[in-house]
């Protein structure tokens, strides 16, 4: 078996409310997949549940053949990057980094190569002393994959990571981001309400509508909308009109 993450049955209630029902999929090694839909659809409560921040009300998670299930969050070995980066304004980019590695009582001399290795292979190496006030978006986004990197993190996820970013902005960021995950072979779930940035990014798109996948498919195959789903045809048809039809990266046939 190649996954990484595989989800099974999941179910979450809140109260009498069901926000999640039978979601499954799985996420293999290094690949890229973007949890899509509009606000509601509970795409982040899946996240929260994936990090170990929320319990399944049913359902089960694995990591490889391990229940992870009832894991606490430290003990599954994911990272998350937040839209701001959650990078600590009063620490250098050095410390920033070896945060975690302290946290866990990694010796001195350890916690000084691993950061410098993981700054050296993540270009960051000339701004070691920095601050996060100087460093540009690009470089903050790059702090926080290293934060996860120098952690041997086995997943990491992406919380609406664009959201708040312009759209000159945005396109170079998530260009940097998809060339740092094809270069190190990072797995990565996104979570975004998005179109244009799951369908860029991503290997696979799992589009989600009132706490169900409703298709789980490439960007190219949901970008030809065969679906006979009136949600998804509806969803990926007002999402491309709002932008001219026109998806960077997916137009010519599978991303790979």
């Amino acid at each position: 078996m190649n996954d990484l993450l595989r989800v099974e049955g999941l179910e979450k209630n809140f109260g009498k409310q069901c926000v999640l029902r039978d979601v499954a999929f799985s996420v293999n090694f290094g690949e890229f997949v973007s949890i899509l839909g509009p606000s509601g659809c509970g795409k982040t409560t899946l996240m929260r549940i994936i990090m170990g921040l929320d319990k399944p009300s049913g359902g089960k998670l694995y990591v490889g053949e391990e229940d992870v299930t009832n894991l606490r969050p430290v003990q599954r070995g994911f990272s998350i990057v937040f839209q701001d980066y959650a990078l600590f304004p009063h620490m250098t980019l050095y410390d920033n980094i070896a945060y975690g590695l302290k946290l866990r009582k990694t010796s001195p001399k350890e916690i000084r190569e691993r950061v410098l290795s993981t700054l050296s292979n993540l270009r960051l190496d000339d701004a070691v002393k920095k601050y996060p006030s100087q460093l540009s978006g690009g470089m903050q986004q790059r702090a926080a994959i290293a934060r996860a990197l120098v952690l041997d993190a086995k997943l990491l996820l992406l919380d609406e990571p664009f959201s708040s970013l312009d759209a000159l902005v945005k396109v170079e960021l998530s260009d940097e981001l998809r060339a740092l995950q094809d270069e190190f072979h990072i797995t990565m779930i996104m979570v975004t309400h998005d179109l244009e940035d799951a369908f860029s990014l991503s290997d696979r798109v799992i589009l989600m509508e009132e706490g169900q996948i409703v298709a789980d498919a490439s960007p190219y195959r949901l970008y030809q909308n065969e679906s006979d789903n009136p949600f998804v045809q509806a969803f990926i048809i007002d999402q491309l009109d709002k932008r001219g039809r026109y998806v960077r990266n997916i137009t010519s046939g599978e991303k790979h």
